[in-house]
């Protein structure tokens, strides 16, 4: 016996979540394509988080700046060799959009 082929009322439906992490991974991988890029976002991203809370942490307020700016600094030239923006840049300009 065999089952009914499915049809789209009957294919079972990705919930909403996954499908935005879908979404955010395939956009991601598409704008940090560049070899330049991935090299400045592997250093870049989590030195601006990880750098910036550990020296923090440390009482290091100035490297703690600085890991900041230059885990940022990086990732901006990453994009500035793919030639596109930055994510975060993208979302600033998204939401003054809804804004209007």
């Amino acid at each position: 016996m065999s089952a009914a082929p499915l049809t789209p009322s009957t294919k079972p439906r990705t919930p909403k979540a996954i499908r935005g992490i879908v979404w955010f991974v395939r956009d991601y991988a598409s704008r940090h394509r560049h070899p330049a890029n991935r090299m400045a976002h592997v250093v870049g991203v989590p030195l601006a988080p990880f750098g910036t809370l550990y020296l923090l942490f440390a009482g290091r307020f100035v490297p703690a700046a600085a890991a900041f700016a230059g885990g940022y600094l990086l990732q901006w030239a990453g994009h500035q060799a793919e030639g596109n923006e930055v994510g975060e840049w993208i979302l600033v300009k998204h939401i003054a959009g809804r804004l209007r």
